[in-house]
């Protein structure tokens, strides 16, 4: 099939497929505007036709459904006339693509038209040369996501395309915001049926990113005016890089949870998730995006407007595990911290042992410091494979029983016979580092002492971290000697929630530490409505019909086991037959304290 191409709100394939008429295509090559309605017909930004799509369950992970903390994606925006602004938002892009990989997509505008590509699956997957070579213009965005609202289907990715009659407006997105039934009723109010929204809504998107597109689709008044409007009504952690097709935007929310940086190129500027994807494109970096400040750029340079005033409540976790190493946030280089941390859990937990390892890529930083601090060697103890890609190819069930280890494997003349420490970044449900401990022992470890660089993970995130459920958080039922019953390690010791703070430099109150504490910089909403599916139906079926992807039988829950898997029509479901939510990677929390 022809990639997809959006290209002013049409999905383009090939010529000959095309739904449009020759007059409706010449509008859009000339103008790049919204088709008006014809007689009997509403204006829909687009027809599409079918093509075909990833099914977003790309996987090279031997343990499936144990996702570590996954952010929700990065974001690159870039207004450069004369450069080659596509292809510099992909390298932005491969920069960051380790904040999301399950879709990428990139916008280009010339001044007249907004031409949008985008696909499930990496960076490298999506685009080609040929693509960017399409991809014309003064001005880009890209991002690249991991679903935190919304589920990771092809309609969800992004950039999010909206507009009007006059002008068009592309969005991504990092973060989630926590007020979007809000938003979808205001809009409702507005359009009336969602369903039948001209736009994404209408089209079956189900993020927030979509909301937010819809509204700064406003007719009467300029991209600048209506974002300034917009911005205050939101609720939650949300960096934004939005474009028309003149204008770049970029906006960060008033807690600055998300890292946002400004940087600039000899002709132009550009905004990224990461300082890293500004050094990538060649960018000397400026400054941080300010929380609660939208930044213009155009043809008449730079301009600033404050929309809220700064309460700053970074994510410690960006320090603990999201950001590269190389990512300096908030005038501390990520990977000193780490280090600093490893060093730290040296003092807190020290024990005797002849060699520290880390767990690739984060752990590293971190067991440096740990054998800086105690003394004790450091080594390499696991192989990563570097070039392990997203495939179609699923081992089976015997397979994995076999042991396959397509991501890491350990290094066995390295470590048999050895008491190690072992350092990792966190503890979601367990079952990774329970796996990587029986590994080392397989591999004649002596002993196996894990340390944690971060404070037992306690809560769920609702800024953009897909945590798992506070019911599969390992650490909300079980104290830390349970822990390290659970994962068959020899001891088991976590970095204090001090010693970590110390270690980012940065003021205890000015950091979100809600996964670990419980208290949530922004306030959650009262009536629950907050979840990475809040606006999609659970997929259960008690008729066992032919949909069911997974049949499975509806045990009784009375044999070993039974309790776990309980399914209705192939679905996950708890006893009373309630759904557990769509199986499949780190689901958001659907409930919360």
């Amino acid at each position: 099939m022809a990639a997809k191409l959006v290209y002013g709100g049409q999905i383009w394939t090939s010529l000959a497929r095309l739904s449009y008429s020759w007059s409706t295509l010449l509008a859009l090559l000339i103008g790049g505007r919204w088709p008006r309605a014809e007689a009997g017909r509403a204006a829909y930004l687009w027809d599409t036709v079918p093509v075909a799509r990833g099914d977003g369950r790309l996987t090279h992970d031997l343990l499936p459904g144990e996702k570590g903390p996954q952010d929700a994606c990065g974001v690159f925006g870039v207004w450069a006339p004369g450069e080659d602004v596509a292809k510099l938002a992909y390298f932005g892009l491969y920069a960051l693509q380790h904040r999301g990989q399950e879709s990428a997509g990139i916008a280009t505008g010339d001044g007249h038209k907004v031409l949008v590509y985008k696909d499930m699956g990496l960076v490298s997957q999506v685009f080609n040369e040929s693509a960017l070579q399409s991809m014309t213009g003064h001005v880009a965005i890209g991002h690249c996501r991991y679903s935190t609202t919304g589920g990771s289907t092809w309609e969800n990715a992004q950039p999010t395309l909206g507009g009007t009659d006059t002008t068009t407006v592309a969005l991504a997105h990092n973060g989630n915001l926590i007020n979007s039934a809000e938003l979808r009723e205001l809009i409702a109010a507005r359009h009336g049926e969602l369903d039948r929204h001209p736009g994404e809504i209408g089209r079956g998107n189900t993020t927030d990113t979509a909301l937010v597109t819809a509204l700064l689709s406003d007719p009467d008044r300029s991209l600048e005016a209506v974002a300034l409007d917009v911005l205050p009504r939101l609720r939650g952690a949300f960096c934004f890089v939005f474009m028309d097709e003149h204008t770049l935007y970029a906006a960060r929310d008033p807690h600055g949870i998300r890292p946002l940086a400004l940087g600039r190129l000899d002709r132009g500027w550009v905004v990224a998730s990461e300082t890293a994807a500004l050094q990538t494109v060649g960018a000397a970096v400026i400054r941080e995006i300010e929380p609660g400040e939208l930044v213009v750029i155009d043809e008449d340079g730079l301009r600033s407007h404050h929309f809220a005033t700064p309460e700053p409540k970074g994510c410690v976790f960006e320090y603990v595990y999201l950001a590269r190493p190389d990512a300096v946030i908030n005038q501390r280089v990520v990977h000193e911290a780490r280090v600093a941390m490893g060093a730290r859990l040296a003092v807190e937990h020290p024990v005797a042992a002849d060699l520290v390892i880390g767990v690739p890529d984060s752990g590293v930083p971190a067991a440096v410091g740990y054998a800086q601090g105690s003394g004790i060697p450091y080594g390499q103890g696991f192989v990563k494979n570097a070039y392990v890609g997203r495939t179609f190819i699923q081992p089976s069930q015997t397979l994995r029983q076999l042991g396959i280890r397509l991501k890491l494997n350990p290094l066995a003349h390295t470590i048999k016979g050895k008491r190690l420490v072992v350092v990792d970044d966190s503890i979601v449900r367990g079952n990774t580092q329970r796996a990587q401990v029986r590994m080392l022992r397989e591999a004649g470890a002596a002993e196996v002492h894990v340390r944690i660089s971060s404070p037992p993970v306690h809560w769920p995130c609702f800024y953009g971290i897909d945590f798992a459920t506070r019911a599969e958080l390992i650490a909300t039922g079980l104290g830390v000697e349970e822990i390290r019953a659970s994962i068959g390690a020899d001891s088991l010791g976590y970095i204090s929630l001090e010693g970590m703070i110390e270690a980012t430099e940065q003021s205890g109150d000015r950091l979100c530490t809600a996964c670990f504490t419980g208290r949530y910089p922004v306030e959650l909403p009262e009536d629950g409505r907050i979840g990475k599916h809040l606006f999609e139906p659970l997929p259960i079926d008690l008729s066992h019909s032919a949909r069911d992807v997974d049949p499975a039988p509806l045990v009784d829950g009375s044999g070993p086991g039974d309790e776990a898997r309980l399914r209705i029509g192939g679905i996950r479901v708890d006893v009373e037959g309630v759904s557990y939510g769509v199986d499949g990677g780190a689901q958001n929390a659907l409930l919360h304290p």
